[in-house]
């Protein structure tokens, strides 16, 4: 996984896993996500990401129990 954060232009990006992007559906107002041909989801962005995030720049790595009392997904 790889997280790039550009500031010229705002924009942070979640890179899940190698591979080409087939198509990309903007699933709400500047959250952007990238499909392979398989339809996996290979990346997401986020625009005006210094809006959204409290700090784009930082970034921290936690390994432990998810939140799984949140809602479920309309589909």
């Amino acid at each position: 996984m790889k997280i790039v954060y550009d500031p010229t232009h705002d924009i942070l990006q979640i890179s899940l896993r190698e591979g080409t992007i087939e198509e990309t559906t903007q699933i709400s107002p500047g959250v952007i996500f990238d499909y392979d041909k398989d339809d996996n989801v290979i990346g997401i962005e986020l625009r005006k990401a210094s809006q959204r995030l409290d700090n784009p720049y930082s970034l921290s790595y936690v390994v432990g129990e998810v939140n799984t009392n949140k809602p479920q997904p309309k589909r």
